[in-house]
């Protein structure tokens, strides 16, 4: 195979955690959402399905006035139902959450943001390095606190790894449908934070080892994510600021999942030749990345606001295909998901007379 192709899906993936953008589609209908999780609305209901106003006002010490107009907020996105004074969850709201640990990280991540989108999005556009001076977006995402466990690090580190680390919890089902993980031994996620990647991975195929390559304060803080899974013997940490540090061998598959964007286009690459260059021959390098934003389809959700600050990062996938093709990777597959945004997920392999 001389170049990437579009290949079909392995299995169609369970995706039905993409319903909780309906319910944060608007600045309105997620504030309205995040209070009524905040003020354990939510959780009343679901310890009695169905209160009277008064009951509910009561519990949850609202005055009448504050009381409706938060439900009626709450009934115009469908999260409640109301009939005269009686108050239950919409049957709608009540299928996603099986995921409320993915909608409420997205409450709280686009409502972290707000302010970037809202009072810099000019600069974003006209002057992305003060915007970058500026944002909170890259306070919060400051690898450099990765490094050392000191003052607040710890802290803040841990605040936006469990953020991504709920994103990718659900992204990898996609992953998962996407390629056959049955055929390695031994995974290496470079800059795999957490390691919810290859925990989800793991989960599935008993007979997979993986190690997570990441700064050191990221290490120690996805040990402490992993300990309480079954899984968390199976999946080691090496810590290493991948710039400089060399990288472990000895691992048929390596992976890096929404790592390459966050580099310039030279560095991105330069991982990926460390890479292939400890890749066990006959392994595969695996990159699962979301493609360039395209919004034809109409205005995205409020809740797609931390991927929107990012757009200037998300590359053509035909960047690290042609790299990869250079440096002999001549069986490259690519495969495209709808989640959130788009996603690509591209293999290479080297064939014999080029390993």
């Amino acid at each position: 195979m001389n170049a990437s192709v579009t290949a079909p899906p392995k299995a169609a993936p369970d995706l039905g955690f993409l319903g909780v953008d309906a319910f944060v589609a608007t600045l309105i209908d997620a504030r309205a959402l995040k209070t009524a999780f905040d003020v354990r609305l939510v959780d009343q209901l679901l310890a009695r399905d169905t209160q009277t106003v008064a009951e509910l006002g009561t519990s949850l010490n609202i005055d009448a006035s504050g009381l409706e107009l938060l439900l009626g907020l709450l009934i115009a996105n469908r999260v409640v139902t109301r009939n005269d004074d009686k108050v239950k969850l919409n049957p709608a709201f009540l299928a996603v959450l099986e995921y409320r640990d993915l909608l409420e990280t997205k409450l709280d991540f686009a409502g972290f943001l707000l302010n970037d989108f809202a009072d810099l999005f000019t600069s974003l556009i006209s002057d992305p390095r003060g915007f970058a001076g500026s944002a909170r977006l890259y306070q919060l995402f400051d690898y450099r606190r990765g490094l050392e466990d000191k003052g607040d690090n710890y802290v803040r580190t841990r605040a936006w790894m469990q953020l991504t680390s709920t994103l990718t919890r659900y992204e990898a089902r996609a992953a998962l449908s996407l390629h056959d993980f049955s055929q390695y031994r031994a995974m290496l996620d470079i800059g795999g934070n957490s390691g919810e990647f290859l925990l989800q991975i793991c989960r599935q195929h008993a007979q997979l080892q993986g190690t997570v390559v990441d700064l050191p304060l990221v290490c120690e803080v996805g040990m402490e994510h992993v300990l309480g899974e079954p899984e968390h013997a199976r999946i080691g940490y090496a810590k290493r600021d991948l710039r400089n540090d060399p990288l472990p061998t000895g691992h048929d598959l390596i992976s890096f999942k929404s790592v390459l964007h966050d580099w310039p286009e030279e560095q991105a690459l330069k991982f990926l030749d460390k890479a292939a260059d400890v890749l066990e021959p006959g392994g595969t390098l695996m990159i699962f990345e979301r493609l360039p934003l395209h919004f034809e389809g109409g205005t995205p959700p409020f809740s797609i606001i931390p991927i929107l600050l990012f757009f200037r990062s998300y590359r053509d996938p035909a960047v690290y295909i042609d790299h990869l093709r250079s440096r002999g990777f001549d069986r490259i597959e690519r495969h495209e998901v709808d989640l959130d945004t788009r996603f690509a997920l591209l293999t290479a392999q080297r064939s014999a007379d080029n390993g």
